[in-house]
């Protein structure tokens, strides 16, 4: 399903940390229009049928459950467990303003029931019980272990990068189509991925997270394929520390459904309405 899929936001007390984050106007311009045409093709085709197998295009629902590992233990005692409500609309060249949110519920453990994230395509919102009113965080910042605000969240590669085909290569017992990918939007979460597409299923099966210079950040692996809404889905990913490969979270998945989701559980004020 998803990645992205880092963890340093330390959600208790975190209204000293979080801190307000420009957003760049959303709208595409024929520029803009006229590049994503230009743009290769074959990759775009690749990167889009990986999107679907990560994750459905119509409003749907999940439990996700983070676990962290250190030098080989599982540190049970920081496992979290999140509901999550999703809806994506991918645009197209003729509905210039796509559609991206998420509300993020924390559900365990139980310090952190009541907490909630807001995502709505460029922006992100924290809200706890202990708040006067949601706060504006940065993707970017941490939640747990490798796993990042950002990550939590399902993501579109096609909408949020533009891709290339660098070729083919042996991933694991299958051969891939690696991808390079570079962030389309200033807010998106990692400016860079290489990303590995088994050839013959368009399962994602890899994915390098980049800086602007090009410096791992970290590494994931989509793993545990389970039908799940009619589609062969991975169910947990597993986001190796760049540095230390016996660091890593896992991320899995449970309990997915579709859900008619109202707009109005999207909003700010919502959030204010989550413990009333």
């Amino acid at each position: 399903m998803k990645r992205q899929i880092t963890g340093c936001l330390i959600l208790l007390g975190l209204s000293g940390l979080a801190q307000a984050v420009d957003n760049p106007p959303l709208s595409l311009d024929r520029d803009r229009l006229s590049n994503l045409a230009q743009e290769d093709q074959r990759a775009r085709e690749i990167i889009r049928r990986a999107d679907r197998v990560r994750a459905p295009d119509q409003p749907f629902r999940y439990t996700l459950t983070l676990l962290e590992h250190k030098g080989g233990r599982d540190v049970t005692e920081n496992q979290q467990v999140l509901d999550i409500s999703m809806r994506f609309y991918k645009p197209s060249e003729q509905v210039e303003k796509g559609d991206a949110r998420a509300l993020v519920r924390f559900v365990a453990p139980a310090r952190d029931k009541g907490k909630a994230l807001l995502s709505d395509l460029d922006k992100m919102w924290y809200f706890a019980p202990d708040l006067r009113r949601p706060i504006p965080i940065s993707r970017q910042q941490r939640l747990m272990g490798q796993v990042s605000n950002g990550d939590v969240v399902a993501a579109d590669f096609d909408y949020s990068y533009i891709s290339t085909l660098v070729g083919e290569e042996a991933c694991e017992q299958q051969i891939c189509y690696k991808l390079s990918l570079q962030r389309r939007w200033p807010y998106v979460t990692y400016p860079a991925i290489n990303y590995w597409v088994e050839k013959d299923t368009g399962f994602p099966r890899r994915a390098d997270f980049l800086s602007a210079d090009g410096v791992l950040i970290k590494r994931s692996y989509y793993r545990d394929y389970q039908p799940v809404l009619g589609q062969m889905r991975p169910t947990t990913i597993v986001v190796e520390d760049a540095l230390r490969k016996d660091n890593y979270t896992t991320m899995r998945y449970s309990d997915v459904r579709l859900e008619s989701l109202p707009e109005s559980n999207f909003q700010k004020e919502y959030l204010l309405r989550l413990n009333g």
